[in-house]
């Protein structure tokens, strides 16, 4: 009988400078389903951090003189780019992700639409005329504001959309005319060295983008260094409130987490709103900022909705993320599915009633659904980050809003109702970066702007939302006399 061979596991270099580079140590990258070896990176080490600082810093004196035109031509080839390979970024982000395969050919679609928007925006970064003879002696006096690219970016980004929440630091990047240094997250650096190869390929300027996987230490340096003239990082909210602390005078924006509440009442469509909740708690397993973790509901529909939505939970399928038929998959690492199941056990041993699931296989973690459940336990007042979702009733639209803004988290919102009132009393007394009408907190669509507040973050991703946070308004007055 001959024997099979099995294919090389390829072995990814770093991108420093426009060159390719393997200089570093060698890491390996396991699939978090089955935790096959799917590739090795090499990582970088503190020298070449100092390099590809270095390199932004050369490269920002090209690309803040870029023309708009130029910046949008790169940006657009980018996304031809990601397009033309779109299947292979598809498989490759399902496998270092452990990101269901629908799933991920959508989070590819939505980097392809991110570097659009970009392009666009790239040809729209405006300023403004001022009068400003407002006083006797400032008569023929008039200025104008425009905006310039801030300097070169440490763009930090977490595992959960490999992507386009890198996507989310690169294009915007390039519209303002910023060089960057890309930490991708350690589990998942693959996408970034993809995209590294559809940036060069664009034309971007060499050092115009380097993208480094490194150890939280050597990147400690992207957070201290002076170079550096702002970080936007997405990730844990210890490690994002921790850069802050120590990033010294550079500009810093947060996208943290955030435990997002749905508010569910009594004149709502039940079958819309279960259907959407279902979504919401459970696409990639309940691993973004965003997923519904709390549901409330109007205490006399509470039965009739939670009906739907168990019911709705239990029709979910688990396993592959490489089956089409997938809907959730693993937890990212197998300390987070212990930590999600321990949580689910404490809750029902401090008096929560299990609906559903509960269970766990390996990394995988059954969709689960609790009530009876109190605020202070850890499956309300802290990020799950799993598929868990909470479900309790309320009395009145006033309770319902304490208890959403019963929380440290502040990124997103969902509320189900008919009444314009009550959603326009949601919108101004809800503590969080964006409420959502008419459907779950994890509604995003690339350009809108995107944060929290509280302990979810600091500033706006969102593509015009995240060219303002790396440019800076500069004032000329013009005296003509």
């Amino acid at each position: 009988m001959p024997e099979m061979t099995v294919a090389p596991v390829a072995t990814h270099g770093f991108f420093v400078d426009g060159r390719w580079r393997e200089d570093g140590d060698v890491v390996e990258i396991h699939a978090p389903y089955d935790g096959s070896l799917i590739a090795r990176v090499v990582q970088g080490r503190r020298e070449h951090a100092e390099a590809a600082i270095a390199a932004a810093v050369k490269a920002f004196g090209t690309t803040r003189r870029l023309p708009a035109f130029e910046r949008q031509r790169v940006l657009r080839r980018i996304s031809a780019s990601i397009l033309e390979r779109k299947e292979e970024f598809a498989r490759t982000l399902a496998q270092e992700a452990g990101k269901p395969i629908k799933a991920a050919r959508i989070e590819v679609e939505r980097a392809i639409f991110t570097f659009n928007v970009a392009a666009e925006e790239s040809t729209r970064i405006y300023g403004e005329f001022l009068p400003l003879d407002w006083q006797e002696f400032t008569a023929g006096r008039w200025g104008i504001v425009r905006r310039f690219p801030l300097g070169p970016i440490a763009g930090i980004t977490p595992f959960n959309f490999p992507i386009n929440l890198v996507a989310h630091k690169v294009a915007p990047a390039i519209a303002a005319g910023c060089s960057m240094v890309l930490k991708p997250a350690p589990e998942t650096p693959l996408c970034s060295l993809l995209l590294a190869e559809c940036v060069q390929q664009a034309g971007w300027p060499d050092g115009g983008l380097n993208v480094l996987p490194l150890s939280n230490e050597d990147a400690s340096l992207l957070v201290t260094d002076d170079r550096i003239k702002l970080i936007s990082f997405t990730g844990s909210v210890p490690v994002g409130w921790d850069i802050k602390r120590r990033a010294g005078k550079k500009k810093v924006v947060l996208e943290l987490g955030g435990n997002a509440a749905v508010i569910v009442h009594s004149d709502a469509d039940l079958g819309y709103a279960a259907e959407r909740c279902v979504t919401g708690g459970f696409g990639y397993a309940g691993q973004t900022g965003i997923s519904v973790q709390r549901i409330l509901v109007e205490h006399s529909v509470y039965g009739r909705f939670t009906d739907l939505f168990v019911e709705g939970v239990k029709k979910l399928k688990t396993g592959d993320p490489l089956d089409e038929s997938t809907d959730v998959g693993p937890l990212i690492r197998n300390s987070d599915a212990v930590r999600t199941t321990a949580w689910v056990e404490d809750a029902v041993s401090a008096g929560a009633r299990l609906l559903c699931g509960g269970g766990r296989k390996g990394q995988i973690v059954e969709p689960t659904v609790l009530t009876g459940t109190k605020p202070e336990m850890k499956v309300n007042c802290q990020q799950i980050f799993g598929p868990v979702v909470t479900v309790e009733p309320y009395k009145d639209f006033d309770q319902a809003l304490r208890l959403a803004n019963n929380s440290a988290y502040g990124m997103q919102a969902g509320v189900f109702t008919r009444d314009a009132k009550l959603l326009f009393q949601a919108y101004e007394e809800l503590e969080v970066g964006g409420v959502i009408a008419g459907d779950v907190p994890s509604f995003r669509i690339d350009q809108m702007p995107y944060g929290g507040v509280k302990d979810s973050g600091l500033g706006r991703e969102g593509l015009r939302y995240a060219i303002e946070e790396m440019t800076e308004p500069k004032l000329m007055v013009m005296n003509l006399r």
